[in-house]
């Protein structure tokens, strides 16, 4: 436990910065709210960068938020697992999210994870909560991916990797790792990035 306290005060800094860095919902523009959803669709079983790279391209080529699934998937190819059916998510998430801002509940978090998870296809708890966090709405959800399950296994927080969360698996673990963050008293989005920095090597989003 010494050496994560200790980690955490090495890359402080950085980890602040980097929040600080996410774009709230009272700054962001409908299109970078659009782009973080579309990037969050595309991370499961991909690497964070290649999705993002993923997106940037798009957008650069005009077809985030125009393209039809055939160009879409073709952009997404060799950049990210399951391209033909996250080109159709993109695409069915369009309608959802014309004005980059439906149904965000700027006062109940919890209440649009939910709404995300029920009505944005490709999107679980943790895709959603990764979601809201990078617009500044996700403060206290954690994002259970692999990376910080190997930490939290590491830790003794758990005892072994979860199979797929449904709703009620995600948040006792959620709440598991409130308790650690409280615990090591590292706050929990800053706990967030310095896990998954201990295991991909750096800091991202």
């Amino acid at each position: 436990m010494n050496s994560l306290i200790s980690e955490y005060n090495r890359k402080k800094y950085q980890i602040k910065k980097r929040l600080r860095e996410f774009k709230g919902l009272g700054n962001a523009e409908n299109e970078d709210i659009f782009s973080e959803l579309c990037f969050c669709i595309l991370t499961p079983q991909s690497k964070a960068v290649n999705c993002d790279k993923a997106i940037k391209e798009l957008r650069k080529a005009g077809l985030l938020f125009k393209g039809n699934v055939h160009e879409i998937k073709t952009k997404l190819k060799g950049l990210v697992r399951f391209h033909n059916n996250k080109a159709v998510y993109i695409i069915a998430a369009r309608k959802f999210f014309k004005d980059g801002s439906r149904a965000l509940d700027i006062d109940d978090p919890y209440k649009t994870r939910d709404w995300l998870v029920k009505n944005i296809k490709g999107l679980g708890y943790k895709e959603a909560s990764h979601f809201l966090r990078n617009i500044g709405l996700g403060k206290d959800m954690a994002i259970l991916d692999v990376h910080i399950l190997r930490n939290l296994k590491k830790y003794n927080v758990i005892n072994m990797i979860p199979a797929p969360f449904n709703k009620k698996s995600y948040l006792k673990l959620e709440n598991k790792m409130k308790g650690f963050a409280q615990r090591v008293k590292i706050p929990l989005e800053e706990l967030d990035l310095l896990l998954w920095s201990n295991q991909t090597g750096f800091i991202f989003k």
